[in-house]
C-alpha cells in the first residue's frame, strides 16, 4: 500500500505551486500535521494541510475502525495576504486537521468546525464552515479500496454567522454571502446581514 501523503503533496503542489513556508505540529497521541503556506502573485495567501488523509476518517459510532476504507480529506483556506497577521492561522488549522483523530469527528462539506479562539489575533472568526471540494485542488484518486482524498475549502465564519447557519443551514448562509457580496477572502471582514 503506497503511502498516501506524498502524493497528496504532489496534487498541492500541482494545483498551487511551491509553498514558500511549511511548519509541522504533533499533538500527543496523533499523527504530526504540516501547514504549507502558497503565496500568490494576484495577494492571495492559501494554507493547506498535510497530514490528515494519511489515515481514513471514521464514524466516531462505529464499533471498528476500518484502516483503509473511509473518508479522507485535506483543508484548504484562502484569504488575502497583508491585512492581517493569517499566519498565524498554523495552529488552529492544525488542530482541526487533526480533529478526526483527536474527537473522532468526520469533516465533510456543510460541517462547522470551532476552535475556541480567533482563528489569527484580531480575527472576527473563530470557527470555519467547510464548503465543497473540487474547485481549486481537485480530488485524489487513489488505488481501490482506498475512498479519494478530498481538498475541503474552509470559509471563515463570525460567531453570528455561525449561530445563524446552525438555525438555517449550510446552503442558506453561503446563498447569504453571495446574494451581499461577501468577500470571503477577507481576513478582517464583518458579518453578513443576517435579519
Amino acid at each position: 500500500m503506497a503511502d498516501v501523503l506524498p502524493l497528496v503533496e504532489a496534487r498541492l503542489l500541482t494545483a498551487l505551486g511551491e509553498p514558500d513556508a511549511r511548519a509541522a505540529v504533533t499533538f500527543l497521541g496523533t499523527d504530526r500535521v504540516e501547514v504549507l503556506r502558497f503565496r500568490k502573485e494576484d495577494g492571495i495567501v492559501r494554507y493547506a494541510t498535510l497530514g490528515m488523509s494519511a489515515s481514513p476518517m471514521t464514524d466516531p459510532t462505529g464499533m471498528l475502525a476500518d484502516p483503509l476504507k473511509g473518508p479522507r480529506a485535506e483543508l484548504l483556506l484562502s484569504v488575502r495576504g497583508g491585512l492581517a497577521d493569517t499566519d498565524k492561522v498554523l495552529r488552529p488549522l492544525a488542530v482541526l486537521a487533526a480533529s478526526p483523530q483527536v474527537e473522532g469527528v468526520v469533516v465533510a462539506p456543510g460541517a462547522s468546525l470551532d476552535v475556541g479562539e480567533p482563528l489569527w489575533p484580531g480575527a472576527p472568526f473563530t470557527s470555519v464552515l467547510v464548503a465543497e471540494p473540487g474547485g481549486l485542488v481537485e480530488d485524489l484518486e487513489l488505488d481501490a479500496p482506498l475512498d479519494p482524498v478530498h481538498f475541503l475549502p474552509l470559509l471563515p465564519m463570525t460567531p453570528n454567522e455561525a449561530a445563524w447557519k446552525r438555525v438555517h443551514g449550510a446552503q442558506a448562509l453561503q446563498e447569504r454571502w453571495l446574494t451581499n457580496g461577501t468577500d470571503l477572502r477577507d481576513p478582517a471582514r464583518r458579518s453578513v446581514p443576517l435579519d
